[in-house]
């Protein structure tokens, strides 16, 4: 990949996940990347693995990227924005409006500062776990502030593959914590139910606990951080929980009790009103059908049905694997286009293929 919207040099501090996968995306580019962090060994560990380079003398980055954690980021900011008096700075922190407030209260030159957030990561963290795609296709929010430096950001979100969107601080804040912050929460709090369940309960896990709860394997340390910066968003959303918790805890203390069923029927139905509003690949309507295909345990199955697919001309629009340890076999659940999903599920069925809920 070579190529690049932005000249250069650009200085990231920071070396961590972000940090890293930023430098490995833009030295493919064939950018000049400067990296710094206050830990020597994740500097070296991420020049190591070709993230970028130590900084020398004569360095006059174009733009510097602040990737640390949230409790240091606007300290970050102010003096990188005073150390590189003609280069723009932005920030990488899952919360945009505290930064800016803490920058204005320190008189900072915020007239060089625009705020991004890119809606992307990993559960592992490190240098070690850094990799130059995990900003594909994905939503990377870019703040307001000066044209020609906000262009500069977007400049380096297209270059990373990801997908610039514009949102003002506050609209940004409140729309993470719902989209973000309180699913950790969520997730979290049910993954500490199986903390102490019997290993038997556990053993009988399915897809939709590790999809429920993969998330909550998170650094506690830095959501606490990430919480704590946007804490009355989340905690409004969070009420908000609470009171269907407790809407539906009052049916199933009396499921028998007139309306208590439509009362589930209602929350459940509501449940599935929002996981239709989440956008699909693309940004398309996420309304797709569902084969589920019986794949055998063997070498190779899966990139078969993968290319039988691709041969049968059906597009794939989504594909999620589930697996029992205790079964010789797995369920690839597809999701295509509604029209094409009984003329799939003849081809695959003619290849020789099991659909699952069909009959033998």
């Amino acid at each position: 990949m070579t190529g690049s919207r932005i000249g250069g040099p650009v200085r990231i501090v920071g070396a961590g996940l972000l940090g890293a996968s930023i430098g490995h995306a833009l030295v493919a580019r064939g950018v000049d990347v400067i990296l710094h962090d206050a830990s020597r060994s994740h500097l070296q560990l991420a020049i190591d693995y070709g993230a970028g380079r130590a900084a020398a003398p004569g360095d006059a980055p174009e733009l510097v990227i602040v990737a640390v954690p949230p409790d240091v980021t606007a300290d970050v900011i102010a003096a990188e924005l005073k150390a590189w008096p003609l280069a723009t700075v932005t920030d990488v922190a899952s919360v945009k409006s505290g930064i800016r407030a803490e920058l204005e209260v320190a008189g900072a030159d915020i007239a060089r500062y625009i705020g991004s957030h890119p809606l992307a990561g990993r559960e592992r963290g490190g240098a070690i776990s850094a990799r130059a795609d995990i900003f594909i296709g994905r939503p990377w929010v870019v703040g307001e502030g000066d044209a020609l430096r906000r262009r500069l950001v977007e400049d380096l979100v297209i270059d990373l593959g990801a997908i610039p969107v514009s949102m003002a601080a506050n609209e940004h804040d409140a729309s993470v914590a719902l989209v973000s912050h309180v699913p950790q929460v969520v997730a979290t709090l049910l993954a500490r139910r199986l903390g102490d369940a019997p290993v038997a309960a556990v053993g009988l896990a399915g897809q939709g606990l590790r999809d429920s709860t993969r998330i909550a394997a998170s650094n506690p340390e830095l959501w606490v951080q990430i919480l704590s910066a946007n804490a009355a968003p989340i905690a409004q959303i969070l009420r908000e929980y609470r009171d269907d918790l407790d809407a539906m805890i009052g049916a199933l203390d009396a499921p028998d009790a007139p309306g208590a069923r439509r009362a589930m029927a209602e929350l459940l139905a509501g449940g599935n009103a929002g996981v239709a509003r989440i956008p699909g690949k693309h940004g398309q309507s996420n309304n797709f059908s569902q084969l589920v295909v019986i794949v055998n345990d063997r070498p190779g199955e899966l990139a078969r049905l993968l290319t039988e697919i691709g041969e049968a001309g059906v597009n794939l629009e989504d594909l999620r694997l589930e697996h029992s340890p205790r079964a010789q076999f797995g369920l690839a659940e597809i999701a295509v286009l509604p029209e094409r999903e009984q003329a799939l599920a003849a081809e695959l069925e003619a290849r020789g293929w099991k659909i699952a809920g069909e009959q033998a």
